[in-house]
């Protein structure tokens, strides 16, 4: 019988995906885990999901963690008064963070890690779908929710696979993106997000540094192409400057995007520029393990997307409803750019992911807006998603919209999130785009739904 590991704040896109790695590993793991979202009702055809894997759940008041557990994992959000790890600190019992339980399974196989500040999520998804295409066989392990292993109720941000090839999104929001050692590293780019920009090149730094293999760069990022320094082997990518691996003749869409690659037209089913980018960094990384050019242009075109990235959610009486994982500055301005490719007003409702982030970005985010907003936009931003603990809570949403109606633009502060509804409901009409914009706060795409059926009952 394998290790009993139990996972506190087991809903979490990455807490969920190890879990449901191991739970399936050869070894037969005996997984228990615990979520606040679970005691409270929220999201629970997801833990419906993990329960299907042979996952046992327990309410999140210590209940479940017993004298029989090897190991607690937890990432850096749990604090110790969580009663499950004040549990494990007073029964002894080891306590692993969430990136350390992600490398002793990574860095055990042929690994790639996609790292930067955004289109991680994106990337890791096409990657592994086009080593899968290529008959690899890979095992993934996303923070997003992939739409190609989504089918039959499974939860999407993971597929497990029978070589030791694995694909893994890695993060550097915690610093822990330096524990992995891959046989290819892909970097983004590398923009100012979560911690200041000198610390963020010193962890991509590292983590270049640790990898085995190549490093795929992108040469349109000026950061990022900067790493090849303290690279080993590098395969570069880009649609701007000259690159191994290089787009051309792109047409970005708004829902679709067309480019060259290797004298193939390629067609995938992702809007923007920015998704090109992530495209060629996909192809980029399947060719550093020899996958061929015909297997790599299928792979990309086979390639469903990833759940709350531009997810239209549906269009009624002319009106659609785009519910999006936007939350940092580069996110949003790429949705913005990418909403703009198409005629109409833009009726935005951003929910910032947490007290920290917003304060360190507040002057960039409004910037943001004031730049790739037009005039007869309207922004809607209800209060900062707090997921608990002890955060400073400082900073109001309400700050945000005071900075930025400033700028002469339209911005409405709403204390509840349910607020919003009837507003934005009142002022849309044909023609108008409704997009929901926020990270870590699974109940959004609800909210865009009660806001289409409110528009469809309209």
């Amino acid at each position: 019988m394998g290790k009993i590991y139990f996972f506190i704040g087991i809903g979490g896109s990455g807490m969920s995906a190890i879990a449901q790695v191991l739970a399936t590993s050869a070894g037969g793991c005996d997984v228990r885990g615990s979520d606040r979202g679970l005691d409270q009702g929220k999201n629970l055809a997801f833990f419906d999901q993990l329960r299907d894997f042979g996952i046992k759940l327990f309410p999140q008041d210590g209940s479940g963690v017993t004298t029989d557990c090897d190991c607690v994992v937890a990432s850096t959000a749990i604090e110790k008064t969580v009663p499950d790890m004040a549990r494990a600190l007073e029964l002894g019992i080891p306590v692993k963070h969430r990136a350390d339980a992600l490398a002793d399974i990574f860095n055990a196989g042929r690994g790639i890690a996609v790292g930067g500040t955004s289109g991680k999520s994106t990337v890791t998804g096409m990657t592994g779908v086009l080593l899968d295409v290529a008959g690899l066989d890979p095992t993934i392990i996303n923070g997003g929710k992939m739409k190609n292993y989504s089918a039959g109720g499974a939860p999407g941000n993971a597929r497990i696979g029978a070589s030791d090839y694995i694909v893994i999104e890695s993060d550097e929001s915690d610093g822990s993106i330096v524990k992995y050692k891959p046989r290819v590293a892909v970097v983004t780019n590398v923009t100012r997000d979560h911690k200041p920009m000198h610390e963020l090149k010193e962890l991509f730094a590292a983590f270049i540094k640790n990898t085995r293999g190549t490093a795929v760069l992108n040469a349109d990022c000026p950061v990022a192409s900067g790493f090849a320094a303290c690279a080993g082997q590098t395969i570069t990518y880009g649609i701007r400057n000259e690159a191994d691996v290089r787009g051309e003749g792109v047409v970005a869409g708004a829902f679709s995007s067309h480019f060259t690659l290797f004298g193939r037209r390629v067609h995938i089913n992702l809007p923007g520029e920015h998704n090109v980018s992530n495209a060629l960094a996909a192809a980029a990384a399947a060719r550093a393990l020899g996958v061929s050019e015909g297997l790599i242009v299928r792979g990309l075109e086979a390639f469903a997307g990833i759940r709350r990235r531009y997810d239209i959610i549906g269009e009624t009486n002319g009106i659609k409803v785009i519910d999006d994982f936007a939350h940092n500055p580069d996110k949003i301005r790429a949705t913005l750019e990418t909403l703009h490719l198409e005629p109409g007003r833009h009726l935005l409702v951003f929910q910032p992911h947490g007290f920290g982030p917003t304060n360190f970005m507040r002057d960039e985010l409004v910037e943001t807006f004031r730049k790739h907003m037009s005039k007869n936009d309207i922004l809607f931003m209800p209060e900062i998603y707090y997921a608990g603990g002890t955060a400073d809570r400082s900073i109001s949403s309400k700050d945000i919209v005071y900075d930025f109606s400033d700028t002469g633009h339209d911005a409405r502060f709403f204390p509840s999130r349910d607020d919003i509804v009837t507003p934005i409901v009142e002022n849309a009409r044909p023609g108008d785009t409704i997009t929901v914009m926020g990270a870590r706060d699974d109940t959004l795409t609800s909210f865009c739904r009660s806001i289409f059926e409110k528009i469809k009952s309209k």
